[in-house]
C-alpha cells in the first residue's frame, strides 16, 4: 500500500515554491468574474495572526468551474489544503480542499 504524504503545515511568511500544504487562515478578499468569462472563484487567504492584516503574505485559493462558494466571504476563517504552486508571482492552490471554521465571538 502506498503511503500518502502528509501536507506540510504552511507558514505564510516562508512558503515553499511548490508542494502539498495545509493550514488555517482568514479570507481577506474574494474576486468574482464577469458572466462572459469562464467560471472561477478566487479567495485570498492570510494568516489569522498576521501583524498587519490585509498587508502580509497571502495565498490565492482558486476554484475552477465555480462562480461562488457559499460561506466563503471576507473575514471567514478557513482550514485548507492542496498543491501549492506559483502562478504569475503569487502562491496559488487550485481547487483546494477546505473547511469553514466557526468564527470566534
Amino acid at each position: 500500500m502506498a503511503e500518502r504524504s502528509v501536507p506540510a503545515e504552511v507558514d505564510f511568511s516562508r512558503l515553499p515554491e511548490r508542494g502539498v500544504v495545509a493550514g488555517e487562515g482568514v479570507i481577506r478578499s474574494v474576486t468574482f468574474v464577469a458572466p462572459s468569462e469562464a467560471p472561477r472563484f478566487t479567495a485570498m487567504i492570510e494568516d489569522a495572526e498576521a501583524e498587519r492584516p490585509g498587508r502580509g503574505p497571502a495565498i490565492r485559493l482558486l476554484w475552477l468551474g465555480r462562480r461562488r462558494i457559499r460561506g466563503i466571504d471576507a473575514g471567514t476563517p478557513v482550514r485548507f489544503s492542496g498543491m501549492l504552486s506559483t502562478v504569475q508571482g503569487e502562491p496559488t492552490i487550485y481547487n483546494p480542499r477546505y473547511e469553514i471554521l466557526a468564527k470566534e465571538e
